[in-house]
């Protein structure tokens, strides 16, 4: 018995190696409040189910472009209204039915509807009717030519279902793409595995756990245990320098579509006077922030926009660092004094960042009572409910200066032109005339001090070096895990 034992001990050290290299325990910051794309804002629903377990009409790729997804072409008509997509054929989903076009319509149809929970609704806004011509084609026809079609329809929130499985997709994802739902152990982890019956090319991973862990210290003990493999981003940029000094593991630096923004409540008493929302964005010294909050990683921003898009206009000047100037406006506009509420939200850069920001806007005169909030409570308090002074969040989502022309929106900003500006941009298709309506939107909110802008959130990412595949930039939400394998 003795013998059989060591036996096999060695065949489980022999075979161990073997074993882990076609599956991966990816790290992340935030657990998902649900698994539903379509119905949830949580950039950490996307982190798990983008083109892993969900797929679009349209897809992005790790550059940022527009690809095709479960549609292999689309047509557009000469007036720009109608959008003719051709569907892959002989797609199923994991549950074994036929995905066709009567599934796109329903999506789309649900997307767009009075009563729909989908949280980008405005992707959707501009839907006239979709129509499944036969099986395997789809017309959209829009009410306005829009040129940016192909880019909404490969959003996470725009992922095809069906409606037989949609009812249960917060806890059991159903989709169509190369991984399948397998386990959700709550505060802990998801798992997938390789769909053996995936229309396109199979994933070189049979299996992989997405493992929640939001204490950086326990995110740095985790990478050197080895317990997680990748984690592509790492909430302890301080310890980037003791990865890269081992050969064990490498350094992913990227960028991401991550705005970091002092978001501010344009409705809340004071805070609807331009005044007091230009002092705050002079008290703040973006620069001690990154440093401070993000160890130099981060790119300072004056607007809502990428600094890596080539529309992108640099504001910073805007809103420098002037504590003297927002001493002057706020004695002018709340000489009786000012206190504010900053609601934080789990991640690092928000708790880290908004103790140095509530300093700052302590040194010129402001009262900040910090909240901290989980996950949940955030949307359910700040996003829904409307119900905050500050917060600390950043936008992921790809080339969303389009969410300041929403006044229900959560900061609540309300200006008739802004929302003119975006439907204009929404039926402009000419690359020079787009370019300078994006720089028009940069420039008003900027010029409103809508919100404090504070810095692009960089991607910084670490892995065991033999991981290939990841992602270095974040042009969406997304661990997309389609290509991802071990070195041989």
């Amino acid at each position: 018995m003795k013998h059989l034992k060591l036996a096999a001990a060695a065949l489980a050290l022999i075979t161990g190696p073997a074993w882990a290299q076609d599956s991966l325990t990816l790290g992340m910051v935030l657990e998902p409040p649900n698994l539903d794309p379509t119905g949830g804002a949580a950039a950490a629903i996307d982190e798990v189910v983008y083109a892993n377990i969900f797929e679009g009409l349209t897809r992005f790729g790790p550059d940022g472009s527009v690809r095709p997804g479960l549609a292999e072409s689309w047509d557009v008509s000469d007036d720009g209204l109608t959008y003719t997509f051709h569907l892959r054929s002989g797609v199923t989903f994991h549950d074994g039915s036929a995905m066709d076009a009567e599934d796109v319509v329903f999506t789309l149809d649900r997307a767009r509807a009075e009563d729909s929970t989908n949280a980008q609704k405005a992707l959707f806004a501009g839907i006239e009717s979709v129509t499944a011509v036969d099986a395997v084609t789809v017309a959209v026809k829009l009410s306005a030519p829009n040129g940016n079609f192909p880019f909404n329809m490969a959003w996470g929130d725009a992922v095809i279902v069906a409606p037989e499985t949609i009812g249960d997709a917060a806890t059991h994802p159903v989709g169509t793409g190369p991984f399948v739902f397998s386990e959700w152990v709550q505060g802990d982890n998801v798992r997938i595995t390789r769909n053996a019956e995936y229309w396109g090319e199979a994933p070189a991973l049979a299996e992989a756990t997405f493992k929640f862990i939001s204490d950086p210290n326990a995110a740095f003990a985790a990478m050197m245990a080895g317990d997680v493999q990748a984690f592509p981003n790492f909430p302890a940029p301080e310890t980037l320098a003791q990865f890269e000094a081992d050969p064990r593991f490498s350094v992913i630096v990227g960028s991401t579509e991550g705005e970091t923004i002092l978001s501010t409540n344009n409705k809340a008493p004071n805070l609807d006077d331009i005044r007091v929302r230009k002092a705050i964005a002079h008290a703040i010294n973006r620069q001690e922030i990154i440093d401070g909050a993000m160890f130099g990683f981060g790119t300072p921003i004056g607007t809502h926009f990428a600094p890596h898009n080539p529309d992108y206009v640099d504001l910073t000047g805007n809103s420098a660092h002037d504590p003297e100037l927002a001493k002057a406006l706020l004695a002018e506009a709340v000489p009786d004094g000012l206190s504010l509420r900053l609601m934080l939200p789990p991640p690092a850069y928000a708790r880290r960042g908004g103790e140095i920001v509530a300093a700052q806007l302590r040194a010129v005169g402001i009262e900040v009572e910090i909240s901290n909030l989980e996950w949940a409570q955030w949307l359910e308090q700040v996003f829904r409910g409307k119900d905050f002074d500050l917060t600390i969040v950043s936008h992921t989502e790809p080339a969303d200066i389009n969410i300041y022309a929403r006044p229900d929106y959560y900061f609540q900003y309300d200006n008739a032109a802004f929302q003119a500006l975006i439907e204009k941009l929404e039926v402009t298709s000419d690359p020079a005339e787009r370019t300078e309506l994006n720089q028009q939107a940069q420039r008003m909110i900027s010029e409103d001090y809508v919100n404090g802008y504070l810095f692009q959130l960089a991607k910084t990412g670490v892995a065991d070096a033999r991981i290939q595949g990841l992602w270095a930039n974040a042009p969406t939400q997304a661990n997309d895990l389609t290509g991802v394998s071990w070195a041989e």
